[in-house]
Parts: structure tokens; C-alpha cells; sequence
């Protein structure tokens, strides 16, 4: 009897010291990466939605900052990957199909303590 009720004071005790992961008062800042199949190829066109006004009919793709140029990833997985080196964090994804074609959805986030003061300024501006 005291052998099992020894067993069962450890496995609670494991559950309890495991659910403290994050801090109830971590404060996060999202992005949507929308991804789609480009025609007759294998890789894929990335949109990222920091939250800010999109035009209409502006080319809204993820850009490289030094050329100016759409970055055209391999997969979703290479686009997570790019987000995942700038400190985001997967929180949901989900496809949806239109018309025969898939379109990707990740919902990421990232700690507002992680970002810089220009980015925190950003966020700001637009709340």
C-alpha cells in the first residue's frame, strides 16, 4: 500500500512541475503566413500579415530586404523555417482549398520581450 501511494505521489508530482512552462503575463505579438503553390512548380509564394494595412492590389509577398525581390520559398516547412531563425514560433496552422488549390495558413508568434525597439515601436504605431 505504501509502495503505491508512493508511485502516485510522484506521478503527481511530475504533473505539477510540468505545466509551468510560460508565465501567465507573456505578452505575444502574432503574424499569418499565408502560403501559396506557384503555377506549374513546386515551390511556393509566402504573404506574411503583421497586421498592418494591406493595398489592395500591391504585391503583399515576403520580400528580401537587400534586393527588393519576392523570396520564393521550397515548401511551407522552408518558410517556417525562415520565420523560426527571426524568433517566431508556430501557434496554428490549418490549409483551406479554393478551387483545387491549396492555401497555407500559419498563425505565429513571438514574445514581445524578444523584439527590437524598432519593431516594438512598430507594434505599437499600429495598435
Amino acid at each position: 500500500m505504501k509502495t503505491l501511494l508512493t508511485i502516485a505521489l510522484i506521478i503527481i508530482g511530475f504533473g505539477a512541475f510540468a505545466q509551468t512552462s510560460t508565465t501567465p503575463d507573456t505578452q505575444y505579438v502574432y503574424c499569418e503566413v499565408v502560403g501559396t503553390e506557384k503555377l506549374l512548380s513546386t515551390k511556393v509564394n509566402i504573404v506574411v500579415d503583421f497586421g498592418d494595412r494591406l493595398k489592395w492590389f500591391a504585391d503583399n509577398r515576403m520580400k528580401d530586404e537587400k534586393t527588393g525581390k519576392p523570396i520564393v520559398f521550397n515548401s511551407m516547412v522552408d518558410a517556417l523555417n525562415y520565420m523560426g531563425k527571426q524568433g517566431w514560433v508556430l501557434a496554428q496552422a490549418y490549409p483551406v482549398t479554393i478551387q483545387n488549390q491549396n492555401v497555407y495558413h500559419f498563425l505565429l508568434k513571438r514574445s514581445v520581450d524578444s523584439l527590437s525597439e524598432e519593431e516594438k515601436s512598430h507594434v505599437a504605431k499600429n495598435d
